[in-house]
């Protein structure tokens, strides 16, 4: 076993308490009884945002259950987004991501900036002619032709905001192909980054294709966050809609007196 220091040493028997004792005959299974302690843990602040777990080996030991059943509780635990599995680093419990109004950030910067790993999933990666809510939206002719980036966005591999985005198709030379993993840092390299963003925050209810993406479940609190982003001359260049789990986003702005 990994050697750790007395503090450690402290943290893991409390939580072993916490958790324990496990019954075996009970007809709650061993890993659902885990994954409770855990969650009781997090809630009384034993275990606070991005503290590490014990390791799985360590776990399985202090509670005296294989650790089969240890990794079947944490994994129940990461796909409901209480903890965060960072390859190489072990599990750490998930901080909740503070979103600020008053900066125009990409949600790979936001991540960036608090250590964490984006990552997307394309859902969908189409070019076509504008809709009628895009052309308003965007004050776009009809026929203008647009790109259509849909994404899961995920940090430290827990799917954290799904991205419907639309962008003048004239702002990204090189097509689809421009967008990797972030948009606004593919924006930038063609000269078309927005300095400036109307932005709409609406409380919503996810729906079941949604929860399914995120690992929530159907009817979850969720925030719609609708934006369009601005050039330097006032015109718009992109537009998106993007839903965010309501248990990992808490939404801050600076305001100021008149």
């Amino acid at each position: 076993m990994e050697r750790v220091s007395s503090r450690q040493q402290l943290d893991r028997r409390a939580l072993c308490e916490l958790i324990g004792p496990l019954d075996a005959s009970s007809s709650q299974p061993l890993y659902r009884q885990v994954q409770r302690g855990l969650r009781q843990a997090i809630d009384r602040r034993l275990l606070g945002p991005d503290d590490a777990l014990p390791g799985e080996r360590d776990l399985a030991e202090d509670l005296r259950v294989s650790r089969i059943t240890v990794r079947k509780a944490l994994d129940g635990l990461v796909a409901d987004g209480l903890l965060i599995r960072r390859h190489g680093s072990g599990n750490f419990v998930a901080g909740r991501v503070e979103k600020n109004f008053a900066a125009l950030t990409s949600f790979s910067e936001d991540m960036r900036a608090r250590g964490r790993v984006p990552h997307s999933v394309f859902l969908k990666r189409a070019e076509g002619t504008v809709t009628p809510e895009e052309a308003l939206a965007l004050g776009l002719s009809p026929g203008t032709r647009v790109l259509r980036f849909h994404r899961l966005r995920s940090a430290d591999d827990a799917p954290m905001a799904i991205e419907y985005a639309t962008v003048v198709a004239s702002a990204l030379a090189t097509g689809l192909d421009a967008v990797e993993s972030s948009l606004y840092e593919a924006l930038e390299r063609h000269g078309h980054r927005p300095v400036r963003a109307l932005q709409r925050l609406r409380a919503v209810l996810l729906s079941g294709p949604q929860a399914s993406l995120l690992k929530a479940r159907a009817g979850d609190a969720g925030l719609l966050v609708e934006r369009i982003g601005l050039l330097r001359d006032g015109r718009p260049v992109e537009m998106s809609h993007s839903y965010y789990r309501g248990d990992t986003y808490d939404v801050v702005a600076e305001l100021s007196a008149p």
